[in-house]
């Protein structure tokens, strides 16, 4: 009970002012100046004391008197004005104080001024407290700030954007580094996220980045297609932010700071090769913080999630949402089509050089249509000026150049005969380099293909004999049918005759 109702209580049972005093351990004058103020309530005192404690004692302090003089009531009706004119380019609060001087001489001096200015602005802008339902939202943003890897290769420093969401009703978070904002990229990351989560929120939150909304509007955004695609093929719905109103998802907006202090701020001194590299390291630090307790609570944002949250989400769909991009190309002389999206070049069957053909394209694949029929199917690379190609595309000569090499002539000549065989892996021992003699093995085999397999085998063996492997030599002893009188081929001794000068001539 408050000293008030007490001081009333002892002065209704006939108390003096000094019993009183005595009784509730204040001073005397302040027991008379109370009683002196009843006579101007107009109630009883009974129903003095039926007031609760805080009614009751605004019939004793009615306030400062401040707040009712002239100059106040001057002030408050122009603050609106004012609260408005700060909003136009240069004005200051400064400058409206000297204004309103100049209107209001016996006005409020500056620091009044701005006083009564902020606490009218600050009253005018309200915070409301939102009430979150377990699996209701998911609110998505990208970090203003970046990452980065080196690339191996060229030792160039990539930098990476990084997509941030949360659950709003748990607090709990996630978050990727990816190459850019891009849609493809950023309904990557959202789908990486979704499968994290395990299941799908009624409503999706993004920020108006282009990645998401084509043209921000307060009350009708236009949403990007391939978002609504993404949205339908989840079962979800995409509801963003409205422009320029951070607080309507202030939770993501703490929860980069959270991720700026609690991963880059952690793995700022480390160095990565890849992407995925990245990434791995900033699974590990996210994981760290959703088991982190939270500040005044008895839990972790992923026991919260885990326990109340988890099983209000939706099922994922079986299939993953990829976004496709579609291009139509001729395909060129070489069999091949070009991606200009990657300068990269991916082949289809020779048979269809100079047609147009119809590109899909998704984050990891290319399938290219040839009159409605799917001719070629490709991993995609992004690998710039380079070709993907896929060796039964291409017509027998450029199958046999590519496939050649020792081993493949090796055995074309042992499904012919033996003896070529045998010629064929002597070829190859000479110490010379094997791509000149491709060309030897080439002749070879068309020449068994044209003559007599006898004749031929004879010819091997007499090259063999003399150690001579040369198509060349193969060929002139077919035709001048040598192969017919080995006897002559072989080494006959010098014949007598008198030009013979002996050892003494030399002595």
């Amino acid at each position: 009970m408050s000293k008030i109702k007490q001081l009333l209580q002892l002065h209704k049972q006939g108390e003096s002012k000094k019993s009183i005093a005595r009784i509730l351990d204040i001073s005397r004058n302040t027991v008379k100046a109370y009683l002196e103020k009843l006579p101007h309530i107009q109630s009883d005192i009974d129903d003095l004391i039926a007031l609760e404690n805080p009614e009751l004692e605004k019939q004793f302090h009615a306030g400062n008197l401040a707040y009712k003089e002239d100059r106040y009531v001057h002030l408050k009706n122009r603050l609106d004005y004012y609260s408005k004119e700060l909003g136009r380019v240069g004005v200051t609060r400064q400058l409206l104080w000297e204004e309103y001087k100049v209107d209001y001489p016996n006005g409020y001096a500056r620091s009044q001024f701005f006083f009564h200015l902020s606490q009218h602005r600050k009253a005018a802008k309200p915070t409301m407290i939102l009430t979150h339902h377990p699996g209701e939202k998911l609110y998505i943003d990208f970090a203003g700030k970046k990452l980065s890897y080196v690339d191996r290769k060229t030792g160039e420093v990539v930098e990476c954007s990084v997509f941030v969401a949360c659950l709003p009703y748990s607090d709990y978070g996630f978050a990727i580094a990816v190459r850019n904002q891009s849609v493809e990229e950023f309904l990557y990351a959202l789908g990486r996220c979704l499968h994290f989560l395990g299941g799908v929120p009624q409503v999706l939150v993004p920020d108006n980045l282009k990645s998401a909304v084509i043209k921000a509007d307060r009350y009708e955004p236009d949403i990007n297609t391939a978002l609504e695609d993404f949205a339908n093929h989840y079962g979800t719905t995409v509801i963003p932010t409205r422009p320029a109103k951070p607080k309507d998802k202030a939770l993501v907006e703490n929860q980069v700071k959270l991720v700026y202090s609690r991963v880059f701020a952690k793995i700022r001194n480390q160095r990565f090769f890849s992407l995925s590299e990245l990434n791995k390291a900033i699974s590990e630090k996210m994981l760290d913080h959703n088991q982190t307790r939270m500040q005044n609570k008895s839990y972790c944002r992923e026991e919260k999630f885990m326990a109340y949250e988890k099983h209000h989400l939706s099922p994922l769909p079986n299939q993953l949402f990829e976004i496709k991009y579609y291009k139509t190309y001729k395909v060129q002389q070489n069999n091949h089509v070009q991606l200009g999206q990657d300068n990269h070049f991916y082949s289809v069957p020779y048979i269809y050089i100079g047609q147009k053909a119809k590109v899909i394209y998704t984050r990891s694949m290319i399938r290219i249509y040839i009159d409605g029929s799917c001719v070629a199917t490709h991993r995609r690379n992004r690998t710039s000026n380079a070709y993907s190609t896929v060796k039964d595309h291409l017509c027998s000569t450029h199958k046999h150049y590519l496939n050649r090499s020792p081993g493949y002539y090796i055995r074309r000549a042992r499904h012919c005969c033996e003896v070529l065989h045998h010629f064929t892996q002597l070829l190859f021992d000479q110490n010379r380099p094997p791509e000149q003699l491709y060309r030897t093995c080439d002749g070879i085999l068309r020449l068994y293909s044209k003559t007599d397999k006898e004749l031929f085998k004879r010819a091997c063996k007499l090259a063999i004999t003399h150690k001579i492997y040369s198509y060349g030599f193969i060929l002139k002893l077919i035709k001048t049918k040598m192969v017919d009188h080995p006897e002559e081929a072989q080494k006959r001794s010098l014949p007598n005759h008198d030009n013979i000068r002996g050892e003494k001539y030399y002595s």
